[in-house]
């Protein structure tokens, strides 16, 4: 019987240190003290207000964040959720990630919480680290491919996603595992989608190098034999896969644009907006 794994899951067990990231980043993206919202029991959970859009106008504070798998949540972490008034929460995971590490939000906060079952065939994977001596490029490489695949895979939710926000059902919270990779493409989305410059869109990607902090198992959890493996990784592969790089955006991107209509018409058809949408997303989310 063939084993299923969510990719985020796995590699965020790992404990190898994360090697500094040489990336510049620029004033827009870490300037502002609210970036990073210290949630208590939240991991990599920020606000992605803030940026200007190439037309002058700014994305709103207060109403998009984004965030890693929200099961640790402790209850004053909540009261500080339901102080930002989320009335929606939009959960990424795969089945097996949710039901591995549930997310119980308080019953009289009362917010939506959007999910898909689906399954993450993780065979491919565990087969290209069985080859032995993996090197960091030849991860990156694979996870570039991941991220090719994402816009398209993970359409639905991504459409399910904007018409949340086009609905109001906001504040919002959407995360994933890590918060980094699927969370880190619907951010990008969102934000080209306002006029974002592509720049600034990747810097706010690769925040998730100094805010994402991996979820160790506790004294006493047991271990997968599988997680133990990806442990004895060396360094430079743990980082490529526990961090984020330009390169794996940039895959995103170039396979939206290397089909036949490229980001218009996966605006259009894959996202299921139409031009007064896109209007109506700009209208809420922009000042």
């Amino acid at each position: 019987m063939k084993k299923l794994f969510p990719l985020m899951a796995l590699v965020a067990l790992t404990t190898a240190p994360m090697a500094p990231v040489a990336y510049a980043e620029t004033t827009a993206a870490v300037a502002t003290p609210s970036r990073l919202i210290p949630v208590e029991g939240s991991n990599n959970f920020r606000d992605i207000g803030g940026y200007k859009t190439a037309d002058g106008r700014e994305v709103k504070w207060g109403i998009l964040y984004r965030s890693a798998a929200m099961n640790r949540i402790t209850p004053a972490g909540f009261a500080q959720l339901k102080a930002l008034g989320i009335k929606t929460n939009v959960d990424f995971r795969a089945t097996q990630e949710r039901a591995s590490a549930p997310a119980v939000w308080p019953a009289e906060m009362k917010v939506a919480v959007y999910s898909q079952d689906y399954d993450m065939d993780m065979t491919p994977f565990m087969a290209f680290f069985q080859k032995g001596n993996v090197t960091a490029e030849e991860t990156r490489a694979m996870m570039a491919g991941f991220y090719a695949d994402a816009p398209f895979k993970f359409a639905g939710q991504y459409k399910r996603l904007m018409r949340l926000i086009l609905d109001g059902e906001t504040p919002l919270v959407y995360n994933c595992s890590a918060g980094k990779d699927r969370t880190g493409v619907a951010t990008a989305l969102i934000l080209t989608i306002l006029g974002v410059p592509r720049g600034t869109v990747t810097e706010d990607y690769l925040l998730s190098n100094r805010y994402y902090t991996p979820d160790m198992p506790k004294a006493g959890e047991k271990e997968d034999p599988m997680m133990a493996a990806f442990r004895r990784l060396p360094p430079d592969v743990v980082q490529a896969l526990m961090g984020v790089d330009a390169r794996y955006l940039d895959a995103a991107f170039a396979a939206i644009e290397a089909r036949e209509g490229g980001w218009e018409r996966y605006v259009r058809e894959d996202l299921g907006l139409s031009a007064a949408d896109v209007a109506a997303l700009k209208t809420r989310l922009l000042m």
